[in-house]
C-alpha cells in the first residue's frame, strides 16, 4: 500500500474489537492417510472486526469519520490490538530487557524492533514497525540506556545509537515497547461492521 497516515484508530473502539493473527497453510491429504502441509505466508497477518466495539451512535459516527478521513481503503493507519500490544505479556510491565533485537559488532548502530513468540516447540520473530511514541526503552547487556544514547523512528521501528554509544562486539541489545499494527480498512458495505486488516505481513506500509 502506497499511503499511510500516522494516526491511531479510536482506542475505545479498538479495545472492543475482535480478531487477531491469521496464517495461510495448504493441507494436502495423501493416499496413505497422512498430510502434507505447506506454509503459504512467511509471516502471519492480522485481521480485526471493529464493529463489535461500536456501542452507540457516537461510536458509529467516530468510525464513519475515521473511515472518511482515511479515504476508505486509500490510506493505512495504526490500530491497537486489544490483546497483543506490547513487548511483554498483557499483565506484565514493560522492561528494557523484554525482547532481544540484535547483537553488537562494534560498528552497527541501527537495530530493528522485533518481538519473538516462542515455546518448547518452535518460535517466530515479528517485525515491529509502529512503536508507540514515548514507550520504547532500550538496554545493552542488561544495562538500561539513557535517552541521549539512542533514538527510535516511530514510523519504522528502527533504533539508532549515537556514535559514542554503539553497542560493542557481543553485546546483546534488547528493548521494551508498546506498539500498533499497520492496517487498512476492508470493504463490507457498512461502516457499522467495519473490518480492518493487515495486508503487509512482513513489512510496514510505505
Amino acid at each position: 500500500m502506497s499511503g499511510f497516515h500516522e494516526v491511531r484508530f479510536p482506542l475505545r473502539l479498538a479495545l472492543g474489537a475482535t480478531g487477531g493473527p491469521v496464517r495461510r497453510t495448504d493441507i494436502v491429504n495423501l493416499s496413505n492417510g497422512r498430510e502434507q502441509r505447506n506454509q503459504r505466508w512467511r509471516d502471519s497477518r492480522r485481521s480485526y472486526d471493529a464493529g463489535s466495539g461500536v456501542k452507540s451512535l457516537v461510536d458509529l459516527y467516530a468510525v464513519l469519520e475515521f473511515f472518511e478521513a482515511r479515504g476508505g481503503q486509500l490510506y493505512g493507519f495504526r490500530f491497537r490490538d486489544p490483546v497483543d500490544w506490547k513487548s511483554c505479556a498483557p499483565g506484565e510491565a514493560i522492561s528494557a530487557t523484554d525482547q532481544a533485537i540484535g547483537t553488537g559488532d562494534g560498528e552497527t548502530a541501527t537495530f530493528q524492533l522485533v518481538k519473538t513468540y516462542a515455546d518448547a516447540g518452535g518460535s517466530w520473530t515479528r517485525r515491529i514497525a509502529k512503536p508507540a511514541t514515548g514507550s520504547v526503552v532500550v538496554s545493552v547487556d542488561g544495562g538500561s540506556q539513557p535517552a541521549e544514547a539512542w533514538s527510535v523512528d516511530a514510523t519504522t521501528g528502527i533504533v539508532t545509537f549515537a556514535p559514542a554509544h554503539v553497542p560493542p562486539v557481543g553485546a546483546v541489545v534488547r528493548a521494551g515497547y508498546e506498539f500498533d499494527v499497520p492496517v487498512r480498512s476492508t470493504p463490507t458495505g457498512s461502516t457499522s461492521t467495519s473490518r480492518i486488516s493487515m495486508p503487509g505481513a512482513s513489512r510496514p506500509f510505505r
